[in-house]
């Protein structure tokens, strides 16, 4: 009888501490769905609506009630073992600091999003810099859950990573490159997200869309994405093309590759017939006064004309390229180098270069302008008794097999 009477005694018992415990749980659950539920609604209006970052640092914060609730709770729960106590406690503790860490990383987050909305931030990200302090965050809080966890003074912990700290300098090694690297960027503003940058080494070629600690994410022409440590942009060389795009001109260099056999000087009669180029009207009046001062002077009597300077048409084309560009709408002038210039002469004919700038930065409208200069001055040679040099085609042989 006294054993079934002791046995009651303990089912009564542990139904207070299981009634207890429900009815811990139960107001740790209400308190949460309140808190989350309820208030965090109500302060919805007064939040940033263009974003659910700060709704979700509330939320983690909102977590620490319950679980102080549950670490004080545990306490005034009948019978239960008090290993059962402390280990609950610890824990609720721990997941507490963890809740902390968690809303500092989302308001972190948060201040980033809101720095990212100023004019200055493409100039100067700060998103580097954030997520060091959110790794110095996370650390901090794996420290004290550990302590808290394990009852030992965090200082106690700390005290030991002095003998880790050539293992921590490993295992961060990428991080404590990427963070100088960050620096580095930002402090000479090399990099900034909308830049198009080009980095062979790595098969880029595009626009940065993201700056982090870590990495920078470039979409490449194709679409693609090519991801490039951060510490790679300082070690490695690559090309920023954003100089070009504040200019507000792209660079045309292109060549017309003459053939040699081609190049001769004028008659008189066929620079009689090069007066039709309105372009050509000033240089042709100065060059031929020029030309006939200087033999009139030099010449003595000579008549002979290997002696004498004479107009050639090569040079006749440079003066009409460099007139054709000066009064093309889409060519900028002022502020840009504009010029025709020869290289040095080859097996596959003289390079007459053509140096200027287009008046804009848009790829498509650039490829436009230049295919339309290029266009004009390849129908235009003729008329200068000039021919383009190509390789020979199976076409050029068939006519000379049959000339017919």
């Amino acid at each position: 009888m006294q054993a079934l009477f002791d046995d009651y005694s303990a089912l009564a018992l542990w139904l207070q501490s299981l009634i207890a415990l429900l009815g811990l749980a139960a107001l740790a659950f209400a308190v949460n769905w309140l808190l989350k539920r309820v208030l965090l609604r109500f302060a919805a209006p007064y939040l940033d609506n263009r974003t659910d970052t700060a709704d979700r640092g509330a939320a983690w914060l909102a977590t620490v009630i319950p679980l102080l609730i549950v670490s004080r709770g545990i306490l005034l729960v009948p019978h239960l073992p008090e290993t059962v106590v402390t280990v609950t406690v610890n824990v609720a503790r721990a997941l507490i600091v963890l809740s902390i860490a968690m809303a500092i990383g989302w308001a972190l987050n948060y201040a980033n999003e809101l720095y990212s909305r100023r004019p200055e931030a493409r100039s100067r990200p700060i998103k580097g810099y954030v997520q060091v302090v959110k790794i110095a965050v996370f650390c901090g809080a794996a420290i004290l859950m550990i302590a808290v966890l394990i009852e030992q003074s965090p200082l106690l912990l700390l005290s030991g990573l002095g003998a880790m700290a050539a293992v921590l300098l490993l295992v961060f090694k990428d991080t404590i490159l990427s963070l100088v690297a960050s620096v580095q960027l930002t402090s000479n503003d090399m990099l900034r997200v909308g830049d198009w940058i080009e980095m062979p080494s790595m098969d880029a070629d595009g626009d940065v869309v993201d700056i982090a600690l870590h990495t920078v994410k470039v979409q490449n022409f194709d679409k693609t994405i090519t991801t490039i440590p951060t510490h790679r942009l300082i070690a490695d060389s690559f090309r920023n093309w954003r100089g070009m795009t504040d200019s507000g001109g792209r660079r045309i260099k292109r060549s017309l590759v003459i053939d040699q056999n081609s190049v001769r000087f004028l008659g008189e009669e066929e620079v009689a017939g090069l007066k039709r180029f309105r372009l050509l009207d000033d240089y042709l009046a100065r060059k031929e006064k020029e030309i006939a001062e200087w033999n009139r002077h030099e010449l003595a009597g000579d008549d002979d004309a290997v002696n004498a300077r004479r107009i050639t048409n090569i040079g006749t084309l440079r003066a009409y390229v460099i007139a054709y560009l000066r009064s093309h709408p889409s060519i900028a002038s002022t502020n840009f180098t504009l010029m025709v210039r020869q290289l040095a002469p080859g097996p596959e004919g003289l390079p007459l270069e053509i140096y200027c700038f287009a008046d804009t930065v848009e790829w498509p409208i650039y490829e436009a302008i230049q295919a339309d200069i290029f266009d004009h001055l390849l129908a235009i040679l003729p008329e200068f008794g000039l021919r383009i040099f190509q390789q020979p085609s199976g076409l050029d042989l068939a006519r000379l097999a049959n000339p017919a």
